[in-house]
């Protein structure tokens, strides 16, 4: 089911888009909006995870720099099947981790050193094995794509303005609705997809790490780390804050309109639900066992 309302929800952006061309220049405009959408996806495609990385000043680890969460990650990678990520380590106090790349085969996963630092072992796996989810289910692409495609939406309603204002239905009413309601309506599908696969993400990350309630507890605990301690470079950069596992803004409590998360008292609640159907609890493969202040680079 998650897998069909990301795709709806996608096709209703899609159309959006190209509506919104339509509306500004007819067929052309449409043709237009297209070709503008492919060119901005094709950058993203390519450069975004680059990017984000680069905005959150997170630096690469290895085995020799950060043995023990290196290798964390690249068992629960084997469990999942999945190809060895990049490991990327964010310089900041808040709690809390991301997943970025095209693809399996170009994915990079990344953790704050809160995370590291305030998180028992069992805690940080299943988190990482959260991330590691939606590298697996493409998450990563399909946010991109939807996150290009509302920045596009923004531009052309801006454009709105310039062209074709006194012609259209409406006139300058009409054009100034539409420069609302189109990027608000693109924010909402947007906001929708995020939503849809935080959901999926946390039922096959319990799946990765073997034990649902071990993410149960990470995210109880990021929530509350995440209400009291700033991420700067979320904050100068809100954005990004749909890729977080938890929203790294000061500006979120409910599962509402606006959210770009689920509610996590709902997430927690579907993983207790979900450890209630689990027959035992599985070891994750998460080798060393490590204090919690432990050499994690």
């Amino acid at each position: 089911m998650g897998y069909a309302k990301t795709a709806i929800l996608m096709a209703v952006m899609t159309a959006l888009f190209l509506g919104l061309g339509a509306l500004l220049g007819g067929r052309g405009g449409m043709m237009i909006a297209l070709l503008i959408a492919v060119a901005m996806n094709l950058f993203s495609y390519w450069n975004s995870d680059k990017a984000v990385l680069r905005m959150h000043n997170a630096r690469q680890v290895d085995a020799t720099t950060a043995p023990d969460f290196y290798a964390m990650v690249q068992g629960l990678a084997g469990n999942a099947g999945l190809p060895m990520p990049k490991v990327f380590i964010i310089d900041t106090d808040q709690p809390n981790a991301f997943a970025t790349g095209r693809n399996p085969e170009n994915a990079a996963v990344a953790a704050t050193t809160g995370l590291l630092n305030r998180m028992s072992r069992e805690e940080i796996a299943a988190v990482m094995a959260h991330e590691l989810a939606h590298v697996q289910n493409r998450d990563t692409l399909i946010m991109t794509i939807t996150a290009t495609f509302a920045g596009a939406i923004s531009m052309l309603a801006n454009f709105a303005m310039f062209f074709g204002s006194r012609d259209r239905p409406g006139g300058f009413i009409g054009t100034l609705a539409l420069m609302i309601l189109a990027p608000l309506a693109a924010g909402l599908v947007q906001m929708a997809i995020s939503r849809s696969r935080e959901y999926e993400a946390d039922r096959i990350g319990a799946e990765i790490c073997g034990n649902p309630m071990w993410l149960a507890s990470a995210l109880q605990k990021i929530e509350a780390f995440a209400q009291k301690i700033d991420n700067p470079a979320a904050e100068r950069n809100p954005a990004t804050a749909h890729m977080f596992i938890i929203n790294p803004l000061h500006m979120f409590t409910h599962d509402k309109l606006f959210s770009t998360h689920p509610s996590t008292a709902n997430r927690i609640a579907a993983l207790r639900q979900m450890a209630g159907g689990m027959a035992a609890p599985t070891v994750a493969p998460t080798p060393p066992k490590t204090p919690r202040r432990g050499p994690w680079g």
